[in-house]
Parts: structure tokens; C-alpha cells; sequence
């Protein structure tokens, strides 16, 4: 057995003990969407900190935590907060979570993230449920040996983001009239938000929306098997769609200003998976 594969085995056998449950979806909550965390029925909580193996973020608004709990019925592991590629960790440490997840029992992941709006038609509030991705950094979760017990050397990536969860994602959007947009999210490492020149490049290839997580995640949870659903809350216009400068704490208040609605519709989703 392998020091990762070890590292994957040891922090599952230590959450659970402590998690109380078996999952069966798992969560990441990017900034914007910690509010689900008040639905979570019998909660417990796990700093990153304890788990063996596992790195700790560093980024103000990612609590850096496991909620385990059911929501809307459903069992679940939820990630309070992600590990980012641009803190300088290994994309192994990011993405160990998701691996963790599946060693858990996990069949169903959600990501879900900040991003900036590419598409001139989007505005700072929307949700973006994303259909697919673009990896602009060069770098992807896999590279390097295969380890054959997490998954297949070459994974196919034509359907990541899973139809039929999208269409669960769709009907709850029309039940409760909460307007949701469509779109393919393109993946820079960050942690400079992007120049005016980079977002038209994005806007060329087909990118919707750009961001600094979710995609290394969204790979390793294919090559894992997992079911994966994906969405974005546009926190800001990405660079040089209007005349102004960006900033997280932009990206904070926006994503404070929209959590409730959005804990109503992925409280509400997470029961349809």
C-alpha cells in the first residue's frame, strides 16, 4: 500500500469515529454558501486540524472544518471551507478530501464555490449551475503514478458534471421560481485575480465564469466514481467587464448578501440526490 493510500485510510478511519454517521453526499462550501450549515440536523464538527494528514486553510471565510450531519434527510460530510491549489499545497492535499469522502461511503459530491462573472449577461448574486470546465493552469490532480484502487489511469471527462443531477438542480430552481444560470467555469490557480486581457481569453474559449478551486476536486471525484454537481455564485464581474478594481472583500459581501436564498435551494437539492 502506498503512503497516499495510507494517508486516505487513516483519515477516514479517524472521522468515523467521530462523525456519528455514514455519508452518503459530500459537500464543499465555498464562500457564499456557509449558511447551509443552520440546517444541518445533530451536527459535529471537526476541525481540519485534528484529521490526520490533512492540511488546514488559510483563507478568511473558509471556517476550515468538517459538519457532519444529515440535511433534508440525506446523511452527509460537508467541508466548511476548501483547500486551495494557490496556498501552496500539493493539488494530492487539496484534493484528499474528496478522497477521504469516498472512503466514507460518499456517492453524491456538490461543490460549490465563488467565482467571477465572464459572461456579460450574468450580474454579481447569480447562481451558475456549471455544465463543464476549462483548466487553465497547467497543472491536473492526477498527474504523476496511478494509484489503480482510487480509479482508472485515463478517466473519461466528457460528462463531469452529472445530467441527471443537473436536472434535479433545474427542477428545484423552477418549484421554487429561484432563477439559476447555466455555464462553464474556467479554472486559473490564482491567488491574483485575473487580468482584463486573461478574462477576454476565457470569454473566447467558451468560460462562463473563472475562479481558483472546484476543478482539481471535480476531477479526482470522476476518477473516484462519484456523481458530481457543481455551482458558482457570481460574487463580481470578472476583470474589465466594468471599470473597477477587484477585491475579496467584494467577494465576501456579495456572498453574504445572497446565503440565505441559497441555503434554501441547496438545503431543498441535497434531499433530491
Amino acid at each position: 500500500m502506498s503512503e497516499y493510500m495510507r494517508k486516505i485510510e487513516a483519515a477516514a478511519a479517524f472521522l468515523k469515529t467521530r462523525a456519528g454517521i455514514e455519508p452518503r453526499v459530500g459537500v464543499v462550501l465555498g464562500s457564499g454558501w456557509g449558511a447551509l450549515l443552520t440546517g444541518v440536523e445533530n451536527p459535529t464538527a471537526v476541525p481540519y486540524a485534528e484529521v490526520p494528514g490533512m492540511k488546514v486553510s488559510s483563507v478568511p471565510g473558509h471556517a476550515g472544518k468538517w459538519i457532519f450531519g444529515t440535511v433534508n434527510g440525506q446523511p452527509c460530510a460537508i467541508m466548511s471551507g476548501r483547500l486551495h491549489y494557490y496556498e501552496g499545497h500539493a493539488l494530492a492535499d487539496v484534493t484528499l478530501p474528496v478522497r477521504i469522502m469516498k472512503a466514507m461511503g460518499v456517492c453524491v459530491l456538490i461543490l460549490t464555490n465563488a467565482a467571477g462573472a465572464v459572461n456579460t449577461a450574468f450580474e454579481p448574486g447569480d447562481l451558475m449551475l456549471i455544465t463543464d470546465h476549462i483548466n487553465l493552469t497547467g497543472a491536473n490532480p492526477l498527474f504523476g503514478p496511478n494509484e489503480d484502487e482510487l480509479g482508472a489511469r485515463f478517466p473519461d471527462m466528457s460528462r463531469v458534471y452529472d445530467p441527471a443531477l443537473l436536472d434535479a438542480a433545474r427542477a428545484v430552481s423552477r418549484e421554487q421560481g429561484f432563477p439559476v444560470r447555466e455555464g462553464v467555469y474556467t479554472w486559473m490557480t490564482g491567488p491574483s485575480f485575473e487580468t482584463p486581457a486573461e478574462i477576454r481569453m476565457a470569454r473566447l474559449l467558451g468560460g462562463d465564469a473563472v475562479g481558483m478551486s472546484t476543478v482539481p476536486e471535480a476531477i479526482v471525484a470522476r476518477h473516484a466514481g462519484l456523481r458530481v454537481l457543481a455551482a458558482s455564485c457570481m460574487t463580481n464581474m470578472a476583470a474589465g467587464v466594468l471599470d473597477q478594481p477587484l477585491s475579496h472583500q467584494e467577494v465576501l459581501e456579495t456572498a453574504a448578501r445572497v446565503e440565505r436564498p441559497f441555503q434554501r435551494y441547496l438545503y431543498e437539492l441535497i434531499g433530491r440526490v
